[in-house]
């Protein structure tokens, strides 16, 4: 009997064959997919998939990570379809499941859910080898953060402006800056999915706000820019906080770049 895994859909996966094509409408899980080395497998991503940036130039776009095309996907043929939860929208998954044999669901809510993601992508695609090592990888920067002391921080995690968002205790992006101390505000939670996870802000109704030590700004999905960063820095009600750009990527991105994602969070937070 072949090995099977269990998606975060509780779909069970059989192992597949050399000859699967897959296609990934998850960035950071497309980057994943090559770190496992099914380079020659994976035969469509989103433009949003740019890591790494030599091997994915190669693959065909499909649209995004919502904005999907298709048409672009049915003509690949793939065998499998991996998608996310919280990034991909589930009509469009359904209409996919119409000519994708297989579909992948993932959904890593904590740095330690990789372990499971790794093993599961490890499994489906045969890497089981290349997924222990990433595994172990992991489990040592694990290790090495639990055994550093951070200063707690709360902070504000800002993903975009007008209006201005930020996210929820629950999310991915939360258990990540938490390995380094710092707590988010607001105090909320917003769930499995949906817009209660990337809650809406205003600095005028926020008691909250005066608790917070360090505002973030994430390089995505909104780009913010030292300008934005020097405009908050006049803004008389941040008047005594500690502002600064963070890239998005090392803190929201799952799967391998978690690894080098949490070395960044110990620099940052060991940052006078």
């Amino acid at each position: 009997m072949q090995p099977r895994a269990v998606d975060a859909a509780g779909v069970t996966h059989e192992t597949a064959g050399a000859d699967a094509r897959i296609v990934s409408l998850v960035p950071s899980i497309t980057e994943t997919l090559f770190a496992l080395g099914l380079d020659r497998q994976v035969v469509g991503r989103t433009g949003f998939c740019v890591h790494p940036h030599d091997k994915v130039r190669e693959v065909r776009k499909v649209g995004g990570t919502k904005a999907v095309k298709l048409d672009a996907i049915r003509a690949l043929r793939p065998t499998h379809l991996i998608v996310n939860i919280d990034e991909n929208e589930r009509d469009t998954v359904e209409q996919l499941r119409a000519f994708v044999p297989h579909i992948v669901v993932t959904h890593p809510q904590t740095p330690q859910d990789n372990l499971s993601l790794y093993a599961l992508l490890g499994a489906i695609f045969d890497r089981r080898h290349e997924a222990q090592r990433l595994c172990e990888r992991l489990e040592a920067r694990l290790r090495e953060t639990a055994a550093q002391a951070f200063a707690a921080q709360n902070v504000l995690y800002l993903i975009w402006r007008e209006p201005w968002m930020s996210v929820a205790r629950d999310t991915y992006i939360a258990s990540m800056l938490q390995l380094v101390n710092w707590r988010t505000l607001p105090d909320v939670r917003g769930g499995t999915a949906g817009a209660a996870r990337y809650p809406m802000l205003d600095f005028d109704d926020a008691p909250w706000l005066a608790d917070v030590d360090r505002i973030l700004l994430s390089s995505e999905p909104y780009r913010f820019t030292q300008t934005h960063r020097d405009a908050l820095a006049r803004d008389p009600r941040l008047a005594d906080k500690r502002i600064e750009l963070i890239d998005g990527e090392m803190v929201s991105w799952y799967g391998v770049r978690a690894i080098e994602g949490i070395a960044y969070l110990q620099r940052l937070a060991s940052t006078p």
